[in-house]
């Protein structure tokens, strides 16, 4: 009867073990996930900003041309 019991107590902590491991991976993963959006948006940035460096000159010589018509 003994053994029983504690086979059931051994079972149900390992169980709760494995759910504690669980959740801290969901944790990980989510935050994981949160690094990785914000590096993606830090990137588009970067890469918005480079263009609008590059191309600064040709819009702001285009923008001039409509304000002349207006």
């Amino acid at each position: 009867m003994l053994s029983t019991a504690s086979a059931r107590v051994a079972t149900l902590f390992s169980l709760m073990l494995l759910n504690v491991e669980e959740l801290r991976t969901n944790d990980r993963e989510e935050g994981q996930a949160l690094v990785e959006y914000g590096l993606i948006l830090a990137l588009i940035a970067v890469v918005c900003i480079a263009a609008l460096v590059l191309m600064g000159g040709q819009i702001n010589t285009q923008l001039g041309k409509i304000t002349a018509k207006l």
